[in-house]
């Protein structure tokens, strides 16, 4: 079974940076396409980024390029979000989840989330 468990959460200023971190475990995941996700209040859940493990091939939603870089350390099986520039528009619940693909990302149908982490951005 796959396990995602998000960690790297906080409060921060706007302007500031944080890492997120996606632990994976229950498979190998060189097969697989990892992304993260990003719920606000009231709204619904969004696609920030997403990476192919195998062949580290990456996505960006158009308001995070540039902002944002979305990694994985094969060798630990972690995929992380680095966050910089954070601006309140930013807040949310960010979810990291994984799903079976040869080639390419995606941004919909994934089958595995992880139970997600607050991101809190001050201005």
């Amino acid at each position: 079974q796959v396990q995602l468990v998000e960690s790297g959460g906080g409060l921060v200023q706007a302007g500031g940076s944080l890492r997120l971190s996606c632990a994976a475990s229950g498979r190998t995941f060189s097969n697989y396409a990892m992304g993260w996700f990003r719920q606000a209040p009231g709204k619904e859940r969004e696609f920030v980024a997403a990476i192919n493990w195998r062949t580290s091939s990456t996505d960006y939603a158009d308001s995070v390029k540039g902002h944002f870089t979305i990694s994985r350390d094969n060798a630990k099986n972690t995929m992380y979000l680095q966050m910089n520039s954070l601006e309140p528009e930013d807040t949310g619940v960010y979810y990291c989840a994984a799903d079976r693909r040869f080639v390419g990302t995606g941004r919909t149908g994934y089958d595995y989330w992880g139970q997600g982490t607050q991101v809190t951005v001050s201005s």
